[in-house]
């Protein structure tokens, strides 16, 4: 397999860039024209002219960008021309709305794909990843070294015994997550369990009835502002699970929770363990990310025959090239970079 001389997505200082499409995918700051593979902070920022994303994730790109953004909204899967690419969106599995970007030269049918993030692991908050043949992959890789394995488990179920033991203790049970995707997915796991309203964070409430809308299945969820107002320092809450960021420590009222126990909802988790140094009680390893074995798996689906990789590259890098599969640093995208890898056109499609 050879390829093409320049990059048909390209490494620049405002990201990954397609000039023959003349569009940026998740722009470090204002372009013309931002693909947006989802809503979280550091994909979605302010200042573009306009924005392109998956149907299901424009409420969230609003309520986190403005409502008055211009959006041009896609279903997955939907093919869309953009000077001489086609484009289409393929779900990432990471968060709703979340889009790997697919990218085919109209000129040498050469197929590229952005991952943006993504996992594999089942999430009943979202449209679960969809593999996508190409000829080159730019795959994220956040986890990706081999101590990052998620155990199966029953999240929902989990969270609900440790929050009916701090009830049994006369405890409140704070749970820890963002705000954006992870508070989701697990109020989304707890919709079998849970008996009560969960009191949520206010930094999460329009987030939450962004996936109601797009008809998310979710537990009952309650204003953790109300309950407070409702609550005294006589008189604190008592028994109740919430969902909140970390900050929530820090703000002046924490005395009317009374009495409680932290756990903490992250990938991270699996090198922590309770009383280990961590800042918290207890630990769910619950990621919105692929692990490693979600990674390799992912990339062998794809086929392709180049892989580009974002985020803690060494180990992964590593492995594909002992088995055999020509694997490069993003950094290599620069067309500067990118052409000292050398090749000739040809692509898997044409």
């Amino acid at each position: 397999m050879s390829f093409y001389s320049t990059p048909l997505i390209a490494w620049t200082d405002r990201g990954l860039y397609c000039e023959a499409g003349n569009f940026h995918i998740d722009p470090h700051r204002g372009a013309e024209n931002a693909i947006v593979t989802h809503a979280h902070s550091d994909h979605a920022r302010r200042g573009s002219r306009r924005y392109l994303s998956v149907s299901s994730g424009v409420g969230l790109l609003k309520a986190r960008l403005g409502h008055r953004i211009e959006i041009e909204p896609h279903d997955y899967g939907e093919r869309f021309t953009m000077g001489s690419v086609d484009v289409s969106f393929h779900s990432a599995g990471h968060i709703l709305g979340s889009a790997q970007v697919r990218v085919e030269s109209r000129i040498s049918g050469e197929v590229w794909v952005a991952s943006g993030d993504y996992k594999r692991d089942f999430d009943p908050s979202c449209d679960p990843f969809e593999p996508i043949r190409c000829d080159t992959f730019i795959t994220e890789a956040t986890f990706g070294t081999p101590k990052y394995v998620w155990p199966e488990d029953d999240h929902g179920r989990r969270i609900r015994e440790w929050w009916l033991a701090a009830v049994g203790g006369g405890e409140n049970a704070i749970l820890f997550g963002y705000s954006l995707g992870k508070a989701q997915r697990i109020l989304a796991e707890l919709a079998p369990h849970a008996d009560r309203p969960i009191l949520i964070h206010e930094t999460m409430a329009e987030i939450t009835e962004c996936y109601r809308q797009e008809g998310r299945v979710l537990a009952a969820t309650r204003s953790l502002s109300e309950a407070l107002a409702d609550a005294s320092d006589l008189r604190p809450l008592s028994g109740e699970l919430i969902l909140a960021p970390p900050s929530i420590l820090d703000q002046s009222w924490t005395k009317r929770l009374g009495r409680y126990r932290t756990a903490f909802a992250s990938g991270w988790m699996i090198s922590e363990r309770p009383h280990s140094g961590s800042s918290y009680d207890h630990g769910f390893i619950l990621s919105d990310h692929a692990d490693w074995k979600g990674l390799n798996r992912t990339i062998d689906e794809t086929g392709a025959c180049r892989v580009f990789v974002q985020h803690r590259e060494g180990a992964l890098i590593r492995h594909l090239r002992s088995r055999g599969i020509d694997a490069h640093p993003a950094d290599a995208l620069r067309p500067e970079n990118y052409i000292r890898l050398g090749g000739q056109p040809l692509s898997l499609f044409g």
